[in-house]
């Protein structure tokens, strides 16, 4: 009988001056970008983190953590990449990921079809089971203040 699983991510960085500003795997451009041991990319880290809740592997502090020198400033498109061996190795398969940036600005609207691209390419899976939505909150909160981004994920993962 295959087995379906669903899993949910959520991460957060602050906007740090000096930095890139890395979404989905893809550089927007930005004034400042996200403080981090990586590349500080908070949706590749939703979504790894859904993917790893999914297969009761933890999450990625746990599986990839900011105390090891070997993640620092990695790329998260790696761990993302590792993070699917993990999940493959536990006879899962990725279904689909439906996530959401939020943030004021920058305005994600016209990266998200690259960042489609680029995490279906990671993944190995296509194009149309990612989603990725943008949004803002409505000037409440940290990100409101824009202090910092939030990402959101749910995923669906099956057994082989």
């Amino acid at each position: 009988m295959q087995k379906i699983r669903i899993g949910f991510g959520y991460d957060v960085h602050r906007f740090a001056a000096g930095r890139e500003l890395w979404m989905g795997g893809v550089l927007v451009p930005n004034d400042r970008g996200l403080e981090g041991h990586s590349d500080a990319d908070v949706l590749i880290h939703a979504i790894c983190d859904a993917l790893l809740g999914a297969a009761g592997l933890r999450d990625i502090g746990f599986q990839f953590p900011d105390t090891g020198m070997e993640f620092k400033g990695i790329d998260s498109k790696i761990l993302l990449a590792r993070t699917m061996e993990l999940i493959r190795s536990k006879d899962y398969e990725f279904g689909n990921v439906d996530a959401t940036i939020c943030a004021e600005r920058p305005k994600f609207n016209p990266y998200i079809t690259p960042m489609k691209w680029c995490l279906a390419g990671v993944l190995a899976v296509e194009p149309e089971d990612i989603s990725i939505k943008a949004t803002t909150s409505e000037k409440m909160g940290f990100v409101g203040r824009e202090e910092g981004i939030a990402a959101y994920a749910t995923v669906l993962i099956f057994s082989k």
